[in-house]
């Protein structure tokens, strides 16, 4: 069974795989190079690693995994995370300000997911990592 090949910067640098400009996943190689060529402006540099300290917090990081298997309202990630709906509220809110997470009002209940797939690409590549 052939695994499913994502992109990474890594994969990206010539020097590590130098075998072709085209990659297995359908981008160009030597394009996703460029994009790394250069320093990013002070400001992207900024927001990037802002967006990496919102995952500093287990609290957040059990919540974006719950909403890995299944969008959920509050109450259910607070009871699949072991923590209070007040504690889950407040980090739902660094998470909707960092875009990792969105909601959908359905009645009275608002139901929280996972904002797009890079969010779920970044937990499974962080945990890939650390269990390296």
């Amino acid at each position: 069974m052939e695994t499913e090949h994502r992109c990474t910067p890594a994969d990206a640098l010539p020097a590590q795989n130098p075998q072709t400009d085209d990659c297995p996943c359908g981008c160009n190689r030597q394009e996703t190079q460029q994009r790394f060529d250069t320093m990013p402006d002070e400001e992207l540099l900024y927001d990037l690693a802002d967006l990496f300290k919102v995952f500093a917090d287990t609290t957040r990081i059990k919540i974006l995994f719950a909403l890995m298997a299944r969008p959920m309202p509050v109450g259910e990630l607070a009871e699949a995370i072991g923590a209070t709906q007040s504690a889950v509220s407040h980090q739902l809110r660094q998470l909707k300000q960092a875009h990792l997470v969105k909601f959908q009002r359905d009645g009275k209940s608002v139901i929280y997911s996972l904002s797009d797939d890079h969010v779920y690409t970044m937990l499974a590549q962080g945990m890939t990592h650390i269990c390296e």
